[in-house]
């Protein structure tokens, strides 16, 4: 079951001392059961911790354990493995298996996972040494915008004559200088108007046609032809607080040194990287008939030298997959994991099992998080002067409609709630600006009296999301 939080999970400063139990303890804060499921990553994500401490010539040679989950969706197989990687302040991809075909076909290739995977590290790095310059920057920033609304003196002259009135001046400069800098820094000066030098890029039209994907022409173009794309400047007039803006964003970009950068985000993908693969259900079976299946066999047998480790070619240069964790997941009602092909099967060797939801597990989704589905209803009615408020038994008949949708329906967990409660809310949405009683009160039999139908309609399929 998963409980959503509006806080991101903080990157534990230690988390290489965190315990499989304090893992698992963390990952309650936010998805609640499932404690198979949280047992294997957090096992998972500690024989990481362990590897790092073995020599390196003993740690290559140790693979992490992939994991599949099996279990219905909706109820936390992916976010576990998003909140363990935050946890772990690892790179984080979700991609859906069946959006990949063969190699000769039509669609996105499946190396495509570990290039998304690498800019996604890219991202994550380049963002942690932004808070390490922020001050820096703004610092330096502050100095060229105040340089901007009062030119600077020329140098001075040493000891010529006149040397003592340059002196009186530059102290009355110097003191003008900080009057200034303190409007500033108050919003004062927020609406005059300076001209900024900003950076125009101006690129020639041209077309380049390939049968390959756009992810595999990782050609950097201005590298190779560095005096075709000349950086020039423009000037620009605009207020001071978005000259400031933008003045922060050049010195953030001159202060980061991207190469570092490259090789810290590529490094962390390949040692602590996780890609979660949905849907894997989806290409599970053997092909059938004349013909390869594209959408099958062809497509695991692409995955697999990803997930037992390969070199895959990116713009900031080859990456290993030997130690990325991969962990699947898929519902498995027609197919199970044994319709994988064997290698692939080998390949994930933990498997487990995710509950379905109850009534007691849908009722604690609704009353628990901090940005449960009832807050949300009753603060978007609240900014139209509209108190809305849910009695116990009122939300213990929701999770009781919820539950029999499920079982009479494709199961879809968590995300029932969705439909159910935009149904129930329907009428109290709509005249929510022209109500003329501004206090709502939802009581059970207000519940039952707008989802009846749910029980008298034969037809479910219209509460499927």
């Amino acid at each position: 079951m998963v409980f959503y939080l509006p806080e991101s999970v903080e990157a534990a400063a230690g988390y290489d001392e965190l315990t499989p139990r304090q893992i698992v303890t963390e990952l309650d804060k936010h998805v609640v059961g499932q404690a198979a499921a949280k047992r294997s990553v957090a096992v998972a994500l500690r024989n990481r911790i362990r590897r790092q401490k073995l020599s390196q010539e003993l740690a290559e040679e140790i693979l992490p354990k992939n994991i599949i989950m099996i279990g219905p969706t909706g109820v936390g197989k992916t976010e576990i493995a998003r909140r363990l990687a935050r946890l772990a302040n690892s790179p984080f991809l979700k991609v859906e298996a069946s959006r990949f075909t063969e190699v000769g076909y039509v669609g996105r290739d499946v190396e495509s996972m570990i290039r998304d995977l690498v800019e996604i590290s890219i991202d994550m790095v380049r963002e942690e040494k932004l808070e390490e310059v922020a001050e820096k920057a703004e610092q330096n920033a502050e100095e060229r915008l105040l340089d901007l609304l009062l030119p600077p003196l020329p140098p001075p002259r040493g000891d010529k004559p006149g040397a003592e009135e340059e002196e009186r001046q530059r102290e009355q400069y110097q003191r003008t200088r900080e009057k200034l800098r303190a409007q500033l820094r108050e919003g004062k000066l927020d609406d005059r108007q300076v001209e900024v030098d900003t950076r125009e890029r101006s690129f020639p039209a041209f077309e380049i046609i390939s049968s390959q994907g756009i992810e595999e022409m990782d050609i950097n173009i201005k590298d190779m032809l560095p005096g075709l794309f000349g950086q020039r400047t423009k000037k620009r007039r605009m207020r001071v607080n978005e000259a400031m803006d933008y003045l922060v964003q050049e010195e953030e970009n001159r202060l980061i040194d991207m190469d570092q950068v490259t090789r810290v985000a590529v490094e962390r993908a390949e040692q602590s990287g996780i890609i979660f693969v949905d849907e894997i259900d989806k290409i599970a079976g053997r092909e059938r008939g004349h013909g390869p299946d594209v959408s099958r066999e062809g497509v695991q047998r692409d995955i697999l030298p990803i997930v037992e480790g390969t070199t895959v070619n990116t713009r900031y240069g080859m990456v290993r997959t030997d130690h990325i964790l991969f962990i699947a997941a898929g519902a498995f009602h027609v197919s199970k994991p044994s319709d994988l092909i064997p290698e692939l099967q080998g390949r994930f060797p933990i498997r487990v099992e995710l509950n379905s939801l109850n009534v007691e597990d849908f009722i604690r989704i609704l009353k628990e998080p901090k940005s449960a589905l009832v807050k949300q209803y009753t603060a978007l009615l609240d900014t139209e002067g509209i108190k809305l408020s849910f009695s116990d038994d009122a939300l213990e008949e929701i999770a009781k409609y919820a539950a029999l949708v499920n079982e009479q329906t494709e199961n879809i967990g968590a995300r029932r709630l969705h439909t159910i409660m935009e149904k129930l809310l329907d009428e109290i949405s709509f005249e929510g600006p022209d109500l003329k009683k501004k206090v709502v009160r939802i009581d059970a039999e207000y519940v039952q009296k707008q989802l009846a139908d749910i029980v008298k309609n034969q037809d479910l399929s219209r509460y499927i999301l």
